[in-house]
């Protein structure tokens, strides 16, 4: 025992310097800390910096966008502030939880001249629409600002339908976007108010041929756009319009939203909202109260 002791002791020692340089060791040299990943919109607003074509660009971050135009500064940060960040605030607070996974660009070009141009430049596109448009494959809103702010509420919608609703019919996608081209406040919510599409809209009932909402919601549904008789957006703007005044567009959205696994087009959702099951003499009741719309 007596001879054994000294070995035991110093083995002892010997596991307690290990310990401790070990120890040491760890805090000296261990794992680096957590460094957060460069923040995106600084990203963005970095890498839309280095392709403008000109020092006539100014950009700025108003989440969840990137704003960039050749207008100057001030028209640019007062687009970003009273267009962008107001449309954005009330549009989520009436339907979208999540903001676009990606961060998006909103180019707002000066006048007719510079959209078209730039459009082809940056994007090689060639616009069908002089107002402006959403490209998502370039993650971009592509404006012409000198057409006044409607078109910019309206394709600041998509995006947030396609972060929140990916299924959502073009029928209401598009009503939603068009609804609020022209829009204002009422009691601290956005509201779409009647627009240049109406006169389209009224003649086009006077006439008989505006297609049923059975055609617009369900035969139509993949042919929003390329068989769209000139009524197709009109038609949608205002049952969303309708519904907005009856109160009942929210709920409408939000319930079809929750339904849409076994109502993809959103026609018995509709139905159910409006508490008949006669869309035709519903469609009846409300071309007499478009009829009574004006506008301005």
């Amino acid at each position: 025992m007596n001879d054994r002791f000294p070995f035991l002791v110093a083995l002892l020692v010997v596991i307690a310097i290990l310990a401790m340089y070990s120890l040491r060791s760890t805090h000296a040299h261990g794992p680096e800390p957590h460094k957060e990943p460069p923040d995106r919109y600084q990203v963005e607003l970095a890498k839309v910096r280095t392709i403008v074509p000109s020092d006539a660009f100014f950009a700025v971050i108003e989440e969840p966008f990137v704003v960039v135009g050749d207008g100057g500064q001030e028209a640019v940060e007062s687009f970003a502030a009273s267009t962008v960040r107001w449309s954005v605030k009330h549009l989520k607070q009436l339907y979208f939880e999540k903001d676009p996974d990606k961060v998006i660009t909103v180019w707002l070009f000066k006048d007719g001249d510079s959209y078209r141009k730039h459009a082809k430049l940056l994007f090689d596109d060639e616009p069908d629409t002089p107002y402006g448009y959403y490209s998502p494959s370039h993650k971009a809103l592509v404006m012409n600002i000198a057409t006044g702010g409607g078109t910019l509420v309206h394709e600041i919608v998509h995006p947030f339908v396609r972060a929140n609703f990916p299924d959502c019919p073009d029928w209401l996608n598009e009503g939603l976007g068009s609804l609020y081209e022209q829009s204002s406040q009422r009691d601290g919510r956005i509201i779409g108010l009647t627009n240049w599409r109406l006169a389209g809209l009224q003649e086009a009932i006077s006439s008989g041929s505006v297609p049923t909402f059975e055609h617009l919601i369900v035969e139509n549904r993949d042919g929003f756009y390329d068989n769209d008789p000139g009524t197709n957006y009109g038609q949608a703007r205002y049952l969303c319009y309708y519904l907005q005044e009856k109160g009942k567009l929210t709920q409408f959205y939000h319930a079809f939203f929750k339904a849409k696994g076994a109502d993809p087009t959103g026609i018995k959702t509709l139905r159910r909202i409006l508490e008949t099951d006669d869309l035709v003499a519903f469609q009846k009741q409300w071309e007499q109260w478009i009829m009574k719309l004006t506008f301005p």
